[in-house]
């Protein structure tokens, strides 16, 4: 992977330099995954692959839910990313009929095509959780609950000083209702999901404790490795249910 494509994404936090670094990313990824580089898409890939771990995975589908917002033609990022345009974006996402498409052909409008775009992405994501075995509990709204999202945004947004608001919020890095943090923050939730289940199975609890009673049976005569055996996987285990975002995984 490219040096500067490799770290693209990590720490940033404004929306502009998120999708930035996206347009640059995304092209890489797709030829890697093209040329057969790498498995694709992540959610198929063991151990044994390139890029088979929890953190690889996670970015990867993540990316690969993002790409149909990318592949707008007109694009029209204020939609996404403005203050002033929010209102008008949501109320076009909320008129839109749900759809079950991973494909889809554009109208060249934006403001339909975004709406469309994002819950295409939301839609390959429910795809993955299944090739996964993600537990279905956890997909079975996934839809419904980002149309509910986006709901309360726009009361939010129909609030008097809104614009202000959200400005200062970006000031302080923290994060307002925008329609681009709504769709990146449910992607990053569903594709950690994913890629758990990917690695560890449909159930990261159970097998946490099969890997521990294993420890605790193969190394019953060692205990001094079965301690640190046990405590890396105590760690493990609490990085990646504190994790909010792939980069959480990195060992500091």
């Amino acid at each position: 992977m490219l040096p500067s494509a490799k770290e693209a994404l990590d720490n940033l936090f404004e929306p502009l330099a998120l999708l930035s670094a996206l347009d640059k990313l995304l092209p890489w990824y797709l030829k890697e995954t093209d040329e057969g580089r790498i498995v694709y898409p992540a959610c198929n890939r063991t151990l044994n692959d390139a890029g088979g771990n929890v953190r690889a995975i996670w970015k990867h589908t993540r990316l690969e839910a993002c790409r149909y917002v990318m592949m707008v033609p007109r694009r029209d990022v204020d939609l996404l990313v403005s203050a002033v345009r929010q209102a008008e974006m949501m109320d076009a996402f909320l008129r839109l009929p749900r759809h079950e498409d991973t494909v889809v052909e554009f109208k060249g409008v934006p403001l339909v095509d975004y709406p469309t775009a994002i819950i295409a992405g939301l839609n390959w994501l429910d795809r993955c959780a299944f090739l996964a075995g993600v537990d279905p509990n956890k997909f079975s709204r996934t839809g419904r609950d980002f149309r509910r999202l986006v709901a309360l945004a726009q009361q939010w947004w129909a609030i008097e000083n809104a614009g202000s608001r959200c400005n200062e919020m970006l000031a302080n890095r923290q994060v307002p209702p925008l329609m681009f943090y709504l769709m990146w923050q449910s992607y990053t939730r569903l594709a950690k999901e994913i890629a758990i289940a990917a690695i560890y199975g449909s159930s990261l609890d159970r097998t946490i404790e099969r890997d521990r009673e294993h420890l605790e049976s193969t190394l019953s005569s060692q205990p001094d490795k079965m301690q640190t055996a046990l405590s890396a996987l105590t760690e493990t285990t609490s990085r990646l249910k504190n994790a909010s975002d792939s980069d959480d995984l990195v060992r500091s």
